[in-house]
């Protein structure tokens, strides 16, 4: 696809504009929180769990910190484990897919015992007894166990897929031409995997930002870190509900719901460029009636 036709393609997209408009709003907020906050988010600026105010937006804490800029500061903690999570566990899914479809043999037969081993074991329990084995956890720590334990489902499927474009004409004709593998890897098969890719790296950003928010809400993270979860966690041991500072939980529930929503419209909007049925208005019509006769059958 060219670059006019993608960035045409993109910006005719509304799922793509608003997801990707969250996620920079976020990222920017992130990069100067310095610059925007008043107040220093682990610091005592005001009464203990003040009500919103214009000199507090968003309130206090039980501590009497500011939650505003707790939300904007915990907001580079949560991307960084979500990126950071996400690049790992793509990095891994599409080293041990494209070796495993790839060459297939004894290589795929030992790569895809230890993705079926990895898929055999429940993913949170064992998140959180590692997290708890190594006690209060840094959102670094955290973004290692998430980022190592959770490569597999996303290496089936770039598996699956690189076996069947390792049958297609193209691969084949620059095998009888001799080109060595890592030039038709990069070059022919690579290129192909970018939707699937993308969107397992979306993926695995939303869940690595929810599994870090709920093992920090634990009380499996490192308190003195200010982040989403953290925020919760202190909640929770401040009986910030029972005193009626609502305020300490909506603000970071609803930061953390607005950038999962964002990172689904743009997985949503991955899903749509890559395949021309979802882009097309008679496509998506298409798959409409086909979803309505099949709930008619159901009935």
């Amino acid at each position: 696809m060219r670059m006019p036709n993608f960035v045409k393609i993109v910006l005719g997209n509304p799922k793509a504009l608003v997801g990707s408009g969250i996620i920079i709003a976020f990222i920017l907020l992130a990069l100067s929180a310095s610059f925007i906050t008043t107040h220093v988010p682990d610091k005592r600026v005001g009464r203990p769990h003040e009500a919103p105010s214009a000199e507090h937006v968003m309130g206090t804490t039980r501590m009497g910190r500011d939650v505003m800029s707790q939300v904007i500061h915990g907001g580079k903690v949560s991307l960084a484990v979500g990126f950071g999570a996400g690049i790992i566990v793509c990095t891994l899914a599409v080293a041990m897919g494209v070796t495993a479809g790839y060459f297939g043999g004894k290589i795929d037969e030992v790569l895809t015992f230890f993705m079926n081993v990895m898929l055999v074991i429940p993913q949170l329990p064992l998140l959180f007894v590692l997290a708890a084995f190594i006690g209060q956890a840094s959102p670094f720590v955290i973004t290692l166990i998430i980022g190592f334990t959770s490569w597999a489902w996303g290496a089936r499927v770039v598996r699956a897929q690189t076996m069947s474009l390792r049958e297609k004409e193209f691969v084949k004709a620059a095998e009888l031409l001799g080109e060595p593998s890592w030039r038709i890897i990069l070059v022919e098969i690579l290129p192909n995997l970018m939707s699937i890719i993308g969107a397992s790296f979306i993926g695995s950003v939303m869940y690595a930002i929810m599994t870090e928010a709920t093992l920090e809400y634990l009380g499996l993270g490192d308190p003195n870190i200010v982040s989403w979860g953290i925020m919760l966690y202190n909640v929770q041991t401040s009986s910030a509900i029972l005193v009626g500072a609502w305020w300490e939980v909506v603000a970071p529930c609803l930061a953390l719901i607005i950038l999962v929503i964002g990172l689904a419209l743009l997985n949503f909007a991955v899903d749509e460029i890559a395949n021309p049925q979802l882009r097309s208005q008679k496509g998506m019509q298409r798959w409409k009636s086909m979803m309505r006769k099949q709930q008619e059958e159901i009935a």
